[in-house]
């Protein structure tokens, strides 16, 4: 097993390297064309004029990676996977630089996933291919909107991705999964070279370019990930335990703003980066206890593809009581937020 993980070393190093090599480069680029975030963005946390081309950087260093280390009995799929990333990769750059309309962006999002999906990359739960093909679509415009939601701050999105798609490495490794170990093992060794640059203070950000792919990517991994002996009862919370912030980040914007009559596509300081700030923690402490909350939920899908399924469902259901007391949690900061901005006003 030891020389299992080992292969998979040379293809996170070059997507390391490579993404932290080019990532300088795109910040040049950035301000050339003029892609910056402006100080004025609502969501940010400490917006400033940044480079937004770090997407690109990523972007290299992924396809690269996979493009030298390819398993060649999944080269049709690989390609599939990379045009859909490439797609995205030019959608976000044009919403970085001429900010495109929500729609626009939406519209972007379901072609491609209706691109992957019609190629066989899809989640098969019910075997009926209409029910299956509308939850594979939605479960990845869904992460691609979760991963760019959470591009708020400072390494957040890039240093979630990095931990999410390592569980997702351990785990297909152990599952004996070639395709799901290289495409993780890029992804993380990507992230990790772009968050050289991104941690706080960053010095340049991923953008739409960056974070629509990263979800997307992310997406594909939980959808691709199977087990030989562990029952569909079980696994399918896997990759909800793996990805468990983002989506449980995207379920309480959505459900806030349309709580307080807001369209969930308003950009606010209403995420849960946010809410953790709310109560006095510092940028660099707000980071690390959302990169602990994706190391807690990793290890519990780790757990939970290697113990038996009776076990895997207690696991399960502790998890899930984990993240209904958390989101009981951020709501109850939310209203002490507002009702403490009331008593000042």
């Amino acid at each position: 097993m030891a020389i299992d993980f080992l292969q998979y070393i040379p293809i996170l190093l070059v997507g390391f390297v490579l993404s932290m090599g080019v990532t300088p480069a795109t910040r040049q680029l950035a301000m050339r064309l003029g892609v910056v975030d402006r100080p004025s963005s609502a969501r940010k946390a400490g917006a400033r004029y940044t480079p937004l081309m770090g997407g690109l950087a990523m972007y290299i260093g992924f396809t690269f990676a996979l493009w030298i280390f390819s398993p060649p009995q999944h080269l049709f799929e690989l390609a599939m996977i990379v045009g859909g990333a490439t797609i995205l990769a030019v959608v976000g750059l044009l919403d970085d630089r001429y900010e495109l309309s929500w729609n626009t962006k939406l519209g972007a999002m379901v072609l491609v996933a209706l691109m992957l999906v019609v190629s066989d990359v899809r989640i098969n739960l019910s075997r009926v291919f209409i029910f299956d093909v509308a939850i594979s679509v939605l479960w990845l415009v869904t992460l691609m909107n979760a991963v760019n939601f959470l591009d708020n701050m400072d390494g957040l999105a890039a240093g979630l991705t990095a931990i999410a798609s390592f569980f997702f490495m351990v785990i297909a490794i152990l599952q004996g999964q070639v395709l799901v170990s290289s495409l993780a093992a890029a992804l993380c060794g990507s992230t990790l070279g772009f968050l050289v640059y991104n941690f706080n203070p960053a010095s340049t950000f991923m953008g739409d370019m960056g974070a629509l792919v990263l979800g997307f990517i992310v997406g594909i991994l939980g959808i691709k990930l199977t087990f030989a002996t562990q029952p569909l009862n079980v696994t399918w919370m896997i990759p909800l335990f793996v990805l468990a912030l983002p989506l449980s980040d995207i379920c309480l914007v959505v459900y806030t703003r349309l709580s307080e009559g807001r369209s969930p596509s308003e950009a606010g300081k209403d995420h849960t980066s946010h809410r953790l700030r709310s109560r006095g923690l510092s940028l660099i402490q707000a980071l690390f206890a959302l990169y602990a909350f994706c190391g807690v939920f990793g290890t519990l899908a780790l757990l939970i593809s290697l113990v038996p399924p009776l076990w895997g469902m207690v696991l399960g259901c502790v998890g899930f009581a984990m993240l209904f007391g958390w989101f009981r949690w951020m709501m109850a900061l939310r209203q002490r937020y507002q009702l403490e901005s009331k008593g000042n006003s």
